[in-house]
């Protein structure tokens, strides 16, 4: 008895695989192959993901989750209880997630911009004065504790809230269950965090983790109760089911990319684009709703607050206020501009693969490191004292990395096409092409300035350059680039220095151990080079100014930085609509419309030659099972395989274990703990005698809440009916999200199976069977079959024969990619070897009559 027991604990129960938290155990995986090895991370779009045999058993640790709700008894008889209403409790819905969100964001930047200014004017004081030490000191001090803080964090109390936390909410709403993701717990450190990485120096923004508190927050405030929190409020109770859950996270999600960007439209596109798997025309109004809130919220405060304090004029939308990045003085663009526009987006998809490519080996270097650990107090402290080191990097090179470079001074354009130093350029009768007020001095002398009678202004101060782009926060180095009319403000030197340096922090930050962002420091890496490529045309063909020649005025290093900006942008993420639209709203540069499209465009299609998306080679490393809009399947390396020529049964698990509407307690007791499905297919048949055919989808956590109330047990003298107008289990009871009490559970059916008694005992599954469970003939197309799986978010779906019987199930594994290769590869195999025989028989047949002839 003790033996069957412990091999039952071995091998049941889906709730004792979860998968790890720390993923340090597929550290052997990541060692297995080689540094370029095809198929890993140096793998182009076209190529699917080669997983090792522990990715796939920790692939197999994920439960996936249908879209639309169980359509059983139990669940008509609730909706039948909902007050009937129109939609406008949903917009209210939606109103109200957009509000939070954009608070939310509002909040998040006043903190990060009062702790920055504080941190940056007071070392800026120091150096001033003289003590580069004493400004080092306290700004590696304050740095050092926000980033423990930070860290501390994620890695003792949360650690599903590290990161951006975009690859887990783009696996969820394409179906698969991530734990933690979406928990109040999650939220609070997630958010304080946050806070705590971007205010520190970190080459990380903001954006990615307001992305996922919008989901979190759409997640939460839709169904108006907490697990955590031990709540339920009756309030839009009607909301309580997967489709809408999950539709409002899809809403969250796009608010959080409005409020950080300031990007309405942008935001209802990346929805659209990037985290949605199933959208509707009603589903576009409502989230464009949500996200018009959720960035008008925010615009709203931030015109009156500026660190928390009161600035009047509440309710005044200054461009410079919503408008992240405003670009004030626009150029018209040319022709000729398209040429550099291309090489950009070349080297963006380029660069974007290598960050990709670079990012993904330090994250398997990392696990490497930490599997070498014997203990798990070690691998935390170790985590943490990651970022100290990375914070120490970051902060040494901006206070010291300046140092290097020799201070510049104020430039401007003459209209002898000559380059014109100070004391004139402060004059408001100079030309266009000048140096901006507001760069940083660091330690050159800040000059005499003179004022005139007539207005005028001189000065001979000076300024440095590496200082302007790191003695400041992520989002001010990037206003410095886009500034137009500044040709001279920024020389090679110290754009190659900050571009090596940014490129290598900020692709090391990535997935560790402190909630953050990417948004900005790939904005800031494309700004970079991108201000390099426009430096060089300007040295090529000179000065242009746009009042003297504007047919040549296009050559601005500060239009090209964003023009750079997307086109990295776009080689990491492969965004194109909303990230073109996003680009156009968080700088206002309209007429460069045409240039960015085509950058993200050319570095699209170039980085999908080099590696996978950087989020979704995220979701492969991570191993969460994430179906792709459309599959690519190729054999023997470069042959395109056609799924219209193949056939459902040719990828399905055969054979399925079934049970019927009325099944026997200690039967199901022992097919929960002897197999670890997700679910089963249910057969009926509807007089005796004949077959049993294929009636619905019961889940298996909907079967162990079911065995875990024995009122619901009968004899079969004494049957319930088929169809009861009132279930003795309430909907909202089968459609928890996950076990708490699984020990309990567990003891319960290990008793089930044990004692005879419950053999003789039944349970009535009707009510609670999924009745509108899809199904496919066996012999339908392969290509619909991921079609209709994957568009309408299915978590299983039947496969039966011409009599309606079942034959085998499909799930989300069998139709990944690599899976598909593998089946396929088989019997195309197989097929090859049926023609080699055909012909060699042909051959031996004709053989006789060639001897004859």
């Amino acid at each position: 008895m003790a033996e069957v027991r412990s091999r039952r604990k071995k091998h049941a129960y889906s709730v004792s695989q979860v998968p790890s938290v720390d993923d340090v155990h597929l550290a052997q995986a990541d060692t297995s192959e080689g540094f370029f090895a095809r198929g890993r991370e140096f793998e182009s779009v076209y190529v699917n993901h080669r997983y090792t045999a522990q990715e796939r058993e920790e692939l197999s640790k994920f439960d996936s989750l249908d879209y639309l709700p169980s359509h059983s008894f139990a669940y008509k008889n609730w909706i039948k209880r909902q007050p009937s209403r129109l939609d406008w409790d949903r917009w209210v819905m939606m109103g109200l997630i957009g509000f939070t969100v954009g608070f939310l964001g509002f909040l998040l930047h006043q903190i990060i911009e009062i702790i920055s200014e504080y941190k940056w004017e007071k070392a800026e004081e120091f150096i001033k004065d003289g003590d580069i030490a004493v400004a080092y000191i306290w700004v590696l001090g304050i740095s050092l504790l926000l980033v423990i803080v930070g860290s501390v964090l994620v890695v003792y109390f949360r650690p599903s809230a590290g990161g951006s936390g975009m690859p887990e909410l783009i696996g969820f709403l394409n179906g698969t269950v991530v734990r933690h993701i979406f928990n109040v717990k999650t939220f609070v450190v997630k958010f304080l965090s946050c806070a705590c990485a971007v205010a520190s120096g970190l080459p990380v923004g903001p954006e990615g983790p307001m992305i996922h508190m919008g989901g979190l927050i759409g997640a939460g405030l839709s169904q108006f109760r907490s697990g955590t929190l031990g709540f339920a409020l009756p309030f839009f109770q009607r909301f309580r089911n997967s489709e809408d859950r999950r539709n409002f996270i899809q809403a969250g999600a796009g608010a959080g990319v409005a409020s950080a960007f300031g990007a309405p439209v942008g935001g209802l596109l990346f929805a659209m684009e990037e985290v949605s798997s199933f959208w509707n025309m009603k589903l576009t109004w409502q989230t464009f709703f949500c996200c018009m809130i959720a960035t008008f919220t925010t615009d709203l405060f931030n015109s009156a607050f500026t660190s928390f304090q009161y600035k009047g004029s509440f309710g005044l939308f200054r461009a410079e206020k919503y408008i992240l990045f405003q670009v004030r003085n626009e150029i018209p663009v040319n022709i000729l501009a398209f040429i550099p526009t291309v090489v950009l987006g070349v080297l963006g998809g380029l660069l974007g693969g290598l960050f990709t490519f670079c990012n993904l080996k330090i994250v398997r270097g990392r696990r490497a490191i930490l599997a070498k650990l014997s203990s798990d107090w070690k691998r935390k402290v170790v985590r943490v004292s990651e970022l100290c080191l990375i914070i120490t990097l970051t902060v040494t090179a901006s206070v010291f990395l300046p140092a290097a470079f020799s201070c510049s001074p104020f430039t401007c354009y003459s209209s002898q096409n000559d380059i014109v130093s100070s004391p004139e350029c402060l004059s408001p009768e100079n030309h266009t092409i000048h140096t901006e007020n507001d760069v940083s001095l660091y330690t050159c002398p800040p000059g005499v300035i003179t004022r005139f009678s007539n207005n005028s202004v001189t000065t001979n101060k000076t300024f440095n350059q590496v200082a302007t782009l790191m003695f400041v926060t992520g989002e001010e180095a990037i206003h410095h680039l886009f500034s137009r009319e500044t040709h001279n403000e920024f020389s090679y030197g110290p754009l190659f220095a900050v571009l090596c340096i940014y490129f290598f922090l900020a692709c090391w930050t990535a997935g560790s151990a402190i909630s953050s962002g990417l948004v900005v420091p790939m904005v800031l890496i494309g700004a970079l080079y991108g201000r390099i490529i426009g430096l060089s045309m300007v040295t090529m063909f000179g000065v242009m100014d746009k009042s003297v020649n504007e047919y040549w005025a296009w050559m601005d290093p500060g239009a090209f930085a964003l023009i750079g900006a997307a086109s990295f942008f776009g080689g990491v993420s492969r965004l194109t609509m909303s990230l073109t639209v996003i680009m156009m709203e968080m700088t206002n540069d309209v007429q460069f419309l045409l240039p960015i499209m085509v950058s993200i465009m050319v570095a699209k299609w170039v980085g999908d030659f080099v590696t996978h998306p950087l989020y979704h080679a995220l979701l492969e490393l991570k191993c969460i099972p994430f179906l792709d809009s459309e599959p690519v399947i190729v054999h023997e390396g470069n042959k395109p395989v056609n799924l219209e020529l193949h056939m459902a049964r040719d990828v399905m698990a055969a054979p399925p274990s079934v049970i019927s509407t009325r099944e026997s307690v200690a039967n199901l007791a022992h097919l929960l703990l002897d197999t670890p499905h997700g679910g089963f297919p249910v057969v009926h048949s509807s007089r005796e005698g004949q077959e049993k055919t294929f009636y619905g989808m019961i889940t298996r956590i909907e079967l162990s809440v079911i065995l875990f109330h024995p009122d619901l047990f009968e004899t079969e003298e004494n049957p319930t009916p088929e169809d009861p107008e009132v279930t003795l289990l309430d909907y909202q009871q089968t459609t928890i999200h996950k076990l708490y009490n699984t020990d309990e559970i567990e003891d319960l059916l290990t008793k089930f199976c044990d004692d005879p008694v419950y053999d003789q005992q039944f349970v009535n599954l009707q009510p609670y069977v999924n009745q509108s469970a899809l199904s496919v003939r066996d012999n339908f197309s392969l290509h619909r079959t991921y079609i209709i799986f994957r568009t309408l978010g299915l978590r299983h779906l039947t496969v039966v024969d011409e009599t309606n019987k079942v034959v085998g199930i499909i799930t989300r594994k069998d139709l990944m990619g690599f899976h598909l290769e593998e089946a396929l590869a088989a019997i195309l195999l197989e097929q090859q070897e049926q023609n080699n025989i055909k012909v060699e028989m042909a051959e031996v047949t004709d053989m006789p009559n060639s001897t004859t002839a």
